[in-house]
Order: C-alpha cells, then sequence, then structure tokens
C-alpha cells in the first residue's frame, strides 16, 4: 500500500489547504453560529472543481481515487466542519449513480452532481428504520409508466437544499430486504416536499431535513439499478459512506488536538506551561497516537476501494474507531483548555458537540461491531 500523493494529486491538497485557511477557518465558527447553509463556502468547492474529483473524466470528472477524495474531505472538516459534512453527505448521492446508475442517467444527474451545480442527498432513515434498513416503510407502486412514492425520511443530511437525492423505498415489504428499490428523485417533482429541519446538539449550520413523499410520481427511469436491489445499492452506499464518516472525523479530532496543544503552549500555570507537565504531554501524545491509527485505517479503505477490493469491513473498522476517538479527543482538548473549553471563547466546546454524531450516523459504534464481527467470522469459518 502506497498512501503517497503524485504531484497533481498534492496540487489540489495544497490548494484545499489555502482554501481552508484564507476562506473556510475564519468563518467556520460564525456558520455554525448561524445556523445557515454555508452556500458561500460551497460555491469556492464548486470553482476549484472539488466535487469531481472520484468521478471519471467521461461524466465531467477528475478521475482520481477515493483516497484522494478522502484527503480533500479530511482537509475541509478540519478547517470548517459544516463544510466538510456537505461535502460528504454529497458523495452518499453521488456515488451510487456513479456505481449503479445507467449512461442516460449519469448524463442527466452525474455531471451536474460532479460540477457542484446540484447538491445531492441520500434518503434511507425513517422514524422506524435507521440501523434497520430492512424496515424502511416508504412504499413504491408502479402506476403506467411511473412509480408513486408514499413516506417520509427523516434525518435527511443536505436536505432541502440538494438538487438530486436518491431514495430507497419499499416496492413489496413482505419481500422484506428484497423489495427495496433506489430511486433518484429531483427536487420539485409534484408530491415531494420538505418537513422540518432538525434542531441538534451540534452541527447547526448542515441541513438535516424531513423529506414528505405524498404520491409522489418518479419516472421509471428513474429506478437505480433494479427494482428489488435497493438494499445492494443502500449497501455499496453506506460502505462508502463510512469511509466518508471516518475521514469527517479525522479532520475534526486533528483540528481539537491542534488547538490543544496550542492552547497547553501559551498557558502557564504554577509557573510554567501546561505542556510541560507530564499529566498534559500524556493526554497529547494518546490523542496523536488516536487520530494517526484512525487516518491510517480510512486511507486503508480508501485505497482498498481505489484497488476494486473488499474494503468493507476496513470501513466499518474505520468508522467504528475514528467516531470513538474523535469523541475521546475532543473532550480531552475541551479538559487541556480547562474551565475557558467549557464556553464559547474557544472552538473545542463546538468541536466537542459535534463529535458525537460520528458515532451514530452510518450505522452506529454497534451497529459497526456486528458488521465486523460478521465479516471476521465468515472470513475465518472453518
Amino acid at each position: 500500500m502506497d498512501f503517497r500523493f503524485t504531484e497533481d494529486e498534492q496540487m489540489i491538497l495544497d490548494a484545499v489547504h489555502e482554501l481552508g485557511r484564507e476562506e473556510l477557518q475564519p468563518h467556520a465558527c460564525e456558520v455554525a453560529e448561524r445556523g445557515e447553509f454555508p452556500e458561500e463556502a460551497i460555491e469556492l468547492c464548486r470553482e476549484m472543481d472539488i466535487f469531481a474529483i472520484p468521478v471519471e473524466e467521461k461524466w465531467g470528472g477528475l478521475g482520481f481515487g477515493f483516497l484522494l477524495w478522502g484527503a480533500v474531505g479530511e482537509l475541509l472538516s478540519y478547517y470548517c466542519q459544516t463544510t466538510g459534512s456537505v461535502y460528504g453527505a454529497h458523495m452518499l448521492c453521488q456515488y451510487p449513480i456513479m456505481a449503479f446508475g445507467t449512461d442516460d442517467q449519469k448524463e442527466k444527474y452525474l455531471k451536474p452532481l460532479t460540477t457542484g451545480e446540484h447538491i445531492g442527498a441520500f434518503g434511507l432513515t425513517e422514524p422506524n428504520a435507521g440501523s434497520d434498513a430492512g424496515s424502511v416503510q416508504t412504499r413504491a407502486e408502479l402506476r403506467g409508466d411511473k412509480y408513486i412514492l408514499n413516506g417520509t425520511k427523516i434525518f435527511i443530511s443536505n436536505g432541502g437544499v440538494a438538487e438530486t437525492y436518491v431514495i430507497i423505498a419499499n416496492l413489496d415489504p413482505s419481500k422484506g430486504t428484497r423489495g427495496l428499490t433506489a430511486f433518484i428523485v429531483e427536487k420539485g417533482m409534484p408530491g415531494f416536499e420538505f418537513g422540518k429541519n432538525e434542531k441538534k446538539m451540534g452541527w447547526d449550520a448542515l441541513p438535516n431535513r424531513e423529506l414528505i413523499f405524498q404520491d409522489c410520481e418518479v419516472p421509471v427511469e428513474n429506478v437505480l439499478y433494479k427494482p428489488g436491489r435497493g438494499f445492494r445499492v443502500a449497501m455499496g452506499t453506506l460502505g462508502v459512506g463510512r469511509i466518508g464518516m471516518a475521514v469527517g472525523a479525522v479532520g475534526l479530532a486533528q483540528a481539537a488536538f491542534d488547538a490543544a496543544i496550542l492552547y497547553a503552549q501559551q498557558r502557564v500555570q504554577f509557573g510554567q506551561r501546561i505542556a510541560e507537565f507530564q499529566a498534559i504531554q500524556f493526554k497529547l501524545a494518546d490523542m496523536a497516537t488516536e487520530i494517526e491509527a484512525s487516518r491510517l485505517l480510512y486511507q486503508k479503505a480508501a485505497w482498498l476501494k481505489d484497488q476494486g477490493e473488499a474494503f468493507e469491513k476496513i470501513a466499518s473498522m474505520a468508522k467504528l474507531y475514528s467516531s470513538e476517538t474523535v469523541s475521546r479527543v475532543t473532550s480531552q482538548a475541551v479538559q487541556v483548555h480547562g474551565g475557558v473549553g467549557y464556553t464559547r471563547e474557544f472552538p473545542v466546546e463546538r468541536y466537542m458537540r459535534d463529535a458525537k454524531l460520528f458515532e451514530i450516523v452510518e450505522g452506529t459504534s454497534e451497529i459497526q461491531r456486528g458488521i465486523i464481527s460478521n465479516l471476521l467470522l465468515r472470513e475465518n469459518h472453518i
């Protein structure tokens, strides 16, 4: 495995570094406090063509891989968690069309997603279907040359601002997961509306809206892959999404660590900088080690994906470990800051609030442990 980047790839990373330092980081706190979608930041990402990184050139992409996509996502999340999360959620719509779409679907939907002209979102979660994807209750019924969708999705990242949605609905609940079907749904289709935007513990500027379908008409040509094969589409998408969650967690953890080490070298107590106390040094050592291990896990998962090899187990490991790492690291960053770390004068309190989400979305830590253990037992079956 070689995680080094080519000269062209490094040029992209350098440009994203500059974007982050000059444009994203100075406004990250304001974006979060305002709770509004970061349209200006996303427009800058469009101009830099970063939504095109892993897409084939024939569909307007740059033809790079998921390893570079992950490195860019880490930087975005480091400088502005909201921008990084929009970038990651966008891929949950982009990837299934890349992987399962027809040429016509790619021409119509993938190209504008790749340029960033359209933002994407993925709709799986429902009030009674989160970790249990087989319990999707949003119904799809074939009527002539259209499918009619009825149901509600919740917690949908980029919901409301996205123009293109990949939606998982159920053609036949009696078939369990074999009844699930994926559809490409456009904002503005009759019968497709948006409900409340969730008020959350963190991520105030990331929209997480209800998607409401009331006799929503979707053309038959908008079925993604095949009727009854939506579970495969969903699981493939979630595999890539778990790499994305690890990417975001590492970016946020690195931001918290850098804030902690800077403060530790500036804060003086008992006549010396607190960075000189062994108790603080050991915290910093543990934080740095866990971040590096998390980064290597997501890099391996992305590299395996780029090689066309099985990556699901490592992706789940990366998501599990990095999500728990970012919770530990942000908590310790607040601890290093002491009392001021609990105030909004420093960003670490926001980092700590944002961190918890990583242990929940794209499959909770408990779900990841189940996936990992099942794959391990399958690999070592006697």
